[in-house]
């Protein structure tokens, strides 16, 4: 499988003899990770280190090819078979007609929306269609999607304070749920101010009517630990309560993940004003705005759709095994603990130091894919993919689609269409009319791209 080192094909369970289940096929990657009962938030959690796995964004691009054929997955059970049969107490004076599953796309429509980008971190869409991103470097760009490509214009941003090194600099990106009235995004990004220590802060900003200029409103978090740049995090995701999460990295610091009163190695829940979202905080001793600890360098966060209180799913690097998908949990520790030193030897989550760990409900086992952004697929259009937890891959350069039910990974596939095509994946965002959006970070050369289902 191109750009996926130690991934295997694997037909489903009761394949005929030509491999095929329901008249499709599917290409699987071969590791499937411990779970775990999860409570109401949910982390996706790949693990990668820029030294040992190949993570840092200065990693060289890998090789590319022409789109290949696209991989669809069977629908319904997991032999492929519809669900017919009423259950077995059932009393009813008409007969029950046979239930369909819905089937998955035959293939999958790549857009190039962006083109000519150099390590854009971030996309999200504003209510008109704009679609917003953040390059690693320090430009944020606003382009309007009808054009193929289309074009992007900067949006002036005044950061003289931005640190840009290693993996650090300019990184997630949040629009505010009330945009139309309020004009607010929030970015997060690596400062060195003058005088300062630097580090890893949240700003507030307003757009101006034209997208030409943001004004920066405030600083909603600072003092997220920054070193050499090495596990820089940052991903922000709004809840619909108007709850800010930021995830956050150690810092390539072995005391940070496991200390209550560093932000570094977290999940933060805060106010948009940067208060903490729960007054009396989530971890007993710690700084009310953790919301969860023993992270290594969190890269995705995503709400499951139809949940209620939302169930949030994050995606963070292993070292140079286990990239994870967590859960969550109000006051959980991850296990991450480095120590003495930085020592990436042991394990993501170490159940012997903390028997009471959150268990990953999925993890990639060896050889990471430096997994990093991910989102829920939405709208009937996706068939039996719609509600599959997309995870965006950077040394994997592709996609992985993780299958669930409720808060269980069930299976896992990798659509062709985005296996090594464009190379190291970084963050994904889905529109409102179920669009998958995609960035690539190969350092130059790079897309946004919109993904669909074919037909």
């Amino acid at each position: 499988m191109p750009g996926t080192s130690g991934s295997s094909e694997h037909v489903l369970a009761g394949a005929g003899p030509d491999g095929r289940v329901a008249g499709t096929e599917a290409t699987y990657a071969g590791c499937m990770g411990r779970r775990s009962p999860l409570l109401s938030v949910v982390a996706v959690a790949g693990l990668a280190l820029t030294a040992c796995s190949g993570e840092g964004d200065s990693a060289s691009p890998p090789a590319t090819s022409s789109a290949p054929a696209a991989s669809t997955t069977p629908a319904g059970t997991d032999d492929g078979t519809a669900t017919t049969a009423p259950s077995d107490d059932a009393v009813s004076e008409t007969s029950s007609e046979p239930t369909e599953e819905p089937a998955a796309p035959e293939a999958l429509d790549v857009e190039v929306v962006l083109e000519g980008l150099r390590l854009p971190w971030d996309v999200q869409l504003l209510p008109d269609g704009t679609a917003l991103v953040t390059e690693r470097g320090g430009r944020l760009l606003a382009a309007d999607p009808t054009g193929t490509p289309a074009e992007a214009r900067e949006v002036a941003l005044d950061l003289p304070e931005l640190f840009v090194g290693s993996e650090a600099g300019l990184m997630g990106l949040a629009v505010s749920p009330d945009f139309e009235q309020d004009r607010t995004i929030f970015l997060c990004h690596a400062a060195q101010p003058t005088g300062a220590a630097p580090d890893v802060r949240v700003t507030r900003w307003t757009l101006d009517e034209d997208l030409a200029r943001a004004t920066r409103d405030g600083v909603v978090v600072d003092g997220l630990p920054l070193t050499s740049g090495r596990h820089a995090g940052c991903r922000l995701l709004l809840l619909p309560d108007d709850t800010l999460l930021v995830g956050t990295g150690d810092a390539a610091d072995g005391r940070n993940p496991q200390a209550l009163d560093s932000l570094g190695g977290k999940v933060l829940a805060l106010t948009t004003d940067g208060g903490p979202a729960e007054p009396d905080g989530s971890v007993e001793g710690a700084d009310p705005r953790i919301l969860t600890y023993g992270h290594r360098n969190v890269q995705g966060l995503a709400v499951q759709p139809g949940t209620d209180p939302p169930v949030v799913w994050s995606v963070e690097h292993g070292p140079s095994v286990d990239d994870e998908v967590n859960v969550l949990e109000p006051g959980g520790n991850y296990g991450w603990d480095p120590v003495p030193g930085y020592d990436e030897s042991v394990p993501m989550t170490d159940l012997d130091a903390f028997p009471d760990a959150v268990e990953a409900v999925w993890s990639s086992g060896s050889p990471t894919r430096a997994t990093s952004g991910a989102a829920f697929l939405r709208g009937g259009a996706w068939g039996a993919w719609e509600g599959a937890l997309a995870v965006a891959e950077l040394k994997g350069s592709g996609l992985t689609l993780l299958l669930v039910d409720g808060t269980e990974v069930v299976d896992e596939l990798r659509p062709r269409e985005l296996d090594g095509t464009y190379g190291r994946l970084r963050s994904l965002t889905v529109d409102e009319d179920g669009a998958l959006w995609v960035t690539s970070s190969n350092g130059e050369g790079d897309v946004v791209l919109r993904v669909t289902p074919a037909g």
